[in-house]
């Protein structure tokens, strides 16, 4: 590598690459290897910079002003308020629901869609079994009651590959899925029923 020594405004002694007219750093040198004393890129600066503003502001905000959505005690104390609320909310509005039969038209014809469209890819339209058991018959694994069902569609069956439904639908829509069944589908005769399980009610 071609250089040459100059002196800068300081009389400093410096060599230049001849060649990319590079700066080096005098008497640096590591394993034969000499370090450029280039200016870093404008944008690194500037980023630095930035970093450096948003930190002072950021302290100011919180050490000065107290700034809550800043303050992650107070963040975690306002989500925990907020979980709270909803659970009152949510357990207010559970004791006002009553559980059960419906056998208006409305309620057994919205119930009729829900089983069409969820239940029957295990039930079978007709109710008369695939994966989940047969629900036209007199026999039943989790009882045979309005609220026993409604229970088993809220919080499912894990173990049997039975999933909650109790935040994909609605109190009501699961009441009026287990209306269907009770009022609709018990005592039918479906097509190829699958063999009984559970007790005889």
């Amino acid at each position: 590598m071609a250089s040459e020594n100059i002196k800068n405004k300081n009389n400093e002694d410096y060599e230049i690459d001849t060649l990319t007219n590079d700066r080096l750093i005098k008497d640096h040198s590591y394993d034969g290897i000499r370090e450029l004393d280039n200016d870093l890129p404008p944008w690194w600066k500037w980023l630095f910079y930035i970093t450096i503003v948003f930190a002072v502001v950021y302290l100011i905000r919180v050490f000065v002003f107290k700034s809550d959505d800043l303050i992650q005690e107070q963040e975690y104390a306002n989500e925990m308020e907020n979980v709270a609320t909803a659970k009152t909310a949510k357990s207010a509005g559970a004791a006002e629901f009553h559980v059960q039969l419906l056998t208006d038209d409305a309620s057994l014809a919205a119930g009729q869609e829900i089983w069409t469209k969820i239940c029957a890819a295990c039930h079978l339209a007709d109710g008369g079994g695939l994966v989940g058991p047969n629900m036209t018959d007199d026999y039943w694994i989790h009882g045979n009651t309005v609220e026993d069902l409604y229970n088993v569609v809220t919080n499912g069956v894990i173990e049997k590959g039975m999933l909650p439904y109790k935040n994909q639908l609605s109190d009501q829509k699961r009441l009026e899925a287990v209306s269907y069944i009770l009022v609709k589908l018990q005592g039918t005769t479906p097509a190829n029923p699958k063999a009984p399980q559970g007790k005889k009610y």
